[in-house]
Parts: structure tokens; sequence; C-alpha cells
């Protein structure tokens, strides 16, 4: 009874493994992405403007309209982009928030003083 037991609960424990952790594979592609869209938009006070983006889909370029997000404060939204590996290979890096302590515009990742806001 016992063995049963703690084989039953490493199922389950092997189950929630399996389901619980996504798996991100990168897409190549070898099909240049065109130029982004020129989008006009307003400033709204409390938000940012998540830029549009060619997307992958379907075995083609689909265009993806930006959109306005609710601003966090500390954070700066980074678009996503094409970045182009070894002989014309394309994978999209997708955006998102990075932090940005004082407020400069560099991410803290890329800022050689990530709590100076008066830096140059």
């Amino acid at each position: 009874m016992i063995k049963r037991n703690h084989v039953l609960a490493g199922l389950v424990a092997a189950s929630f493994a399996t389901f619980a952790l996504p798996v991100f594979a990168e897409t190549y592609i070898r099909v240049d992405p065109p130029n982004p869209r020129v989008e006009h938009y307003d400033a709204r006070e409390g938000y940012a403007w998540v830029p549009g983006a060619w997307h992958w889909q379907n075995h083609k370029h689909v265009w993806t309209e930006g959109h306005y997000v609710k601003e966090r404060k500390g954070y700066r939204y980074e678009k996503d982009r094409w970045v182009m590996h070894g002989n014309n290979q394309w994978t999209m890096q997708r955006g998102g928030w990075s932090r940005d302590s004082d407020g400069d515009g560099t991410p803290d990742k890329a800022d050689h003083a990530p709590n100076n806001p008066r830096r140059q």
C-alpha cells in the first residue's frame, strides 16, 4: 500500500511539473520583416503607447496595430522587434516592461548609473 502511494504521488508530481512549466521555442524565419508602419497616436496621461509590429502568422508577416497600456511607474515599455541572426535568419524578440528606476528612459539593465535621474 505504501509503495502504491509513493508511485501515485510521483506521477502526480511529474504531471504538474510537465504542465506547469511552459516551453518557449524561438522561431527562425528567412523572410525579411517589412518596414514598420507609421502610426499616429496622442499622448495619454497614465498610459504608454505600445507600437504596432509585424508578427509571423500562417507563414507570412501580419501587422498588429499599436495600442495603449496602463503606465507602470518606474518602468518603460520596450517594443517588439525583429533581430537577424547569421545568414538572413530572423527571430522576434518580444517587448515588455523594463525597470527604469530613475526615469531617464534607459532600462536599468543597460544603465551605467540606474539611480541617477540627472545622468547625461
